[in-house]
């Protein structure tokens, strides 16, 4: 089962979908081959800080990251990452600054990927999420967890070294469940959180705990949520959430009980929708849908059966 989501010429967009790009990690340990990309006059190069990048209106009318060739983009050795190469051996790097650099033009501008995720082509959003992913870990993570040394940066930055104790330290992922639950008559469970703006509704979600499964986590977190019990657990699809550091797996679910009992302190409340009344609520207003770049809208788009409707949209 597919829930890539597709603009209207059949691609798939966002953080979903493939971003073809071969990360070629096997080039990572290699300095002679890093050296020789990143002097190669294809290579591009943009600059991640603080979660931002710069993005650019393309002529296509589109949205693209602001990259430029290797030789033009600023020197920073120590935080250059290599991202991996396209169909084409292009190759592309992030460099990880204290701040964005000075706007090229007037159009350029700074974007987080929670609002880029939805403008850009599945490769630049791939490679904007694997360095905002690297630039986050390695901000935070500057010290051995072992011996509190300072830890220097490796494997074209995908490796933390302590000079001290030679502990070598990986980026962290923390995988998390996301599930849209439907009953026997095939209604769909959707909760509100307690900081979320009224009428925003979306899947239930959590993350996996130490010795869990990852259906076992999707069981354990909707009674949590919602006091439903959880029997069928299917597995749809994987996606990158680097906000900060997260893997959303995505499942669907069958409840074994239709009652509710949110628990007051991550979901403020939570209903069963059939097709027709999460419709309604669409149009009347009284539902907002889920925001785009989360696989939350791809699994609700699979069960409702047609794109959700975009903001200050009829169904």
């Amino acid at each position: 089962m597919s829930i890539f989501h597709h603009v209207a010429d059949g691609r798939p967009i966002g953080l979903t979908a493939p971003s073809g790009i071969d990360r070629a990690a096997h080039h990572r340990l290699d300095e002679a081959w890093l050296a020789a990309a990143w002097s190669h006059p294809s290579t591009r190069v943009f600059v991640v800080s603080g979660g931002q990048v710069l993005v650019d209106d393309t002529p296509d009318g589109g949205t693209g990251l602001v990259m430029t060739p290797a030789f033009e983009a600023p020197v920073t050795e120590t935080h250059r990452y290599f991202l991996g190469t396209d169909e084409d051996g292009v190759s592309y790097f992030a460099l990880q600054k204290d701040a964005l650099p000075g706007r090229i033009d007037q159009s350029a501008r700074p974007a987080g990927l929670r609002e880029a995720g939805l403008l850009l082509s599945p490769r630049d959003a791939g490679l904007m999420a694997h360095a905002v992913a690297l630039e986050n870990w390695q901000r935070l993570h500057r010290f051995c967890s072992r011996c509190g040394e300072r830890t220097t940066i490796a494997a074209a930055g995908h490796v933390r070294r302590c000079p001290a104790c030679g502990a070598e330290h990986y980026p962290r992922t923390d995988p998390a469940v996301i599930m849209l639950v439907t009953d026997e008559q095939d209604r769909a469970l959707l909760g509100r959180q307690v900081h979320w703006p009224e009428g925003r509704f979306s899947t239930l979600a959590g993350f996996v705990e130490p010795g869990e499964s990852i259906e076992q986590a999707v069981v354990r977190e909707v009674y949590e949520e919602a006091g439903v019990t959880v029997g069928e657990v299917s597995y749809v699809a994987s996606q990158p959430w680097p906000f900060p550091a997260s893997l959303m797996l995505g499942f669907m679910a069958r409840a074994t009980s239709p009652e509710i009992t949110v628990d007051g302190e991550e979901l403020h409340e939570a209903r069963w929708f059939s097709r027709e009344e999460l419709g309604a609520a669409f149009e009347s207003g009284e539902v907002l849908p889920p925001y785009g770049i989360s696989i939350a809208s791809h699994l609700v788009e699979t069960w409702f059966g047609k794109p959700l409707p975009k903001p200050g949209s009829a169904v």
